[in-house]
């Protein structure tokens, strides 16, 4: 298998030094062709000497040589191959020179933001949901981005959607039977596993995961609503749950302080219809009518 491109800086001169020296020799070559002109208006220029072949060759040669010149914005990078093989690539902004040979793509350095499509995947438990996430990356090796992947930007959505299905696979939505690896509850531990599953399926284009996060995730349609039933369910009987062992608390502490008050002595029969009455009103969620015992001495 052949090895990846590594990024490495190009050979390459600041244009504020290189400009100077071709308008001098700019000026050289056409300096004889100025001087001719000048001569037919009867204008006398120094250094004057009729055109020679060096002079003529040298125009085009010079206009070659420009084509070294260039710019950068800030956060913009040129890769350079020269031939077909890579020469380098240059990161700094402004103006700079390069051999004229070179071949330059630019590529931005700056962050992107990507969205990924609302997938359909199942969770651990088999349920259908729907998913999608929010990608912020950008290009950390130029020449890896350009050499080692037909196209970056196409790339890193494809394994994008990939990582999320692989991430979204190996939860739960609401987490196991202890509340463990949810989806939905442990937010910031998935968008951490998310990023970490994207970055090592882009490392191959050079690029560099710097956050994702799920942006939706709900269940699928087909199953929401039954999940919403079970959801509150869930909610009714741990509400429940609650209910009574507050209850039973209230009870238990109620008789244990009639009885130490002296305020009545319950027999084991009479405990047993005030627990009855007391746990019924305290759970019953409609409001409770008292009945009393009434009886002949």
């Amino acid at each position: 298998m052949r090895a990846s491109v590594e990024e490495r800086q190009a050979l390459s001169v600041s244009g504020w030094l290189a400009l100077p020296v071709w308008l001098l020799l700019l000026l050289w070559a056409v300096w004889p062709f100025i001087g001719l002109f000048a001569w037919n208006l009867g204008v006398a220029l120094p250094f004057p000497h009729a055109p020679s072949v060096i002079n003529i060759l040298a125009i085009p040669l010079l206009i070659f040589l420009a084509k070294g010149f260039g710019i950068l914005q800030p956060n913009i990078a040129a890769v350079f191959t020269f031939f077909g093989r890579y020469s380098g690539t240059r990161r700094s902004d402004g103006f700079y020179w390069v051999n004229p040979f070179y071949q330059r793509t630019r590529i931005s350095l700056r962050a992107h933001n990507l969205n990924t499509p609302t997938l359909k995947v199942n969770d651990r438990a088999g349920n259908p949901v729907e998913v999608a996430a929010v990608v912020v990356w950008r290009v950390s090796d130029t020449a890896r981005a350009a050499f080692d992947v037909e196209d970056y930007g196409t790339y890193i959505v494809i394994q994008a959607e990939s990582a999320v299905r692989a991430v979204v696979s190996a939860r739960w939505y609401d987490g196991d039977e202890h509340g463990r690896n949810s989806l939905r509850g442990d937010m910031d531990a998935v968008a951490e596993l998310l990023a970490t599953t994207i970055q090592e399926h882009v490392a191959l284009a050079g690029l560099e995961v710097v956050e994702a996060r799920i942006s939706h995730l709900a269940y699928a349609p087909e199953i929401a609503s039954a999940m919403l039933r079970r959801q509150q369910a869930e909610a009714v009987v741990a509400a429940r749950t609650r209910i009574v062992d507050g209850a039973v608390g209230m009870v238990k502490l109620g008789i244990e302080q009639l009885e130490a008050a002296g305020v009545v002595q319950l027999s084991a029969a009479d405990r047993v219809k005030l627990v009855t009455n007391l746990m019924t009103v305290l759970v019953s969620e409609s409001e409770t009518h008292p009945v009393l015992s009434v009886g002949k001495e």
